[in-house]
């Protein structure tokens, strides 16, 4: 298992899945998304698994942008460019992905 988190250092949602993980010795890489966002590949990778919409956190400030633009290429942009729109955390297990906390799918993989 290549276990990749993928969260933003004051997520609660972040802080669960990273514990999940730690409780059952499964290693994992934890990676800070607002500090060092995610590679065009490793979104194309996670919105495969997920969608786009699944994406996109809505709650976050100034996300109400998103709404406006008019095409899902436009949306991805937007997201790659800035990461504190995209809901967190991001799990991935190779071409596996969940958005959120998850542990119910996360236990299929062990």
């Amino acid at each position: 298992m290549n276990i990749q988190i993928f969260g933003k250092s004051k997520c609660f949602d972040t802080k669960k899945a990273e514990r999940y993980f730690k409780e059952r010795r499964i290693k994992f890489q934890s990676i800070d998304l607002l500090r060092y966002g995610m590679s065009r590949g490793e979104f194309q990778s996670v919105k495969s698994a997920v969608g786009l919409e699944a994406m996109m956190d809505t709650n976050a400030k100034d996300a109400e942008i998103l709404k406006y633009l008019a095409s899902d290429a436009a949306r991805e942009e937007k997201l790659l460019e800035n990461p504190a729109f995209i809901k967190t955390p991001i799990v991935r297990n190779g071409k596996k992905a969940t958005v959120g906390y998850c542990p119910d799918v996360w236990k299929d993989w062990e």
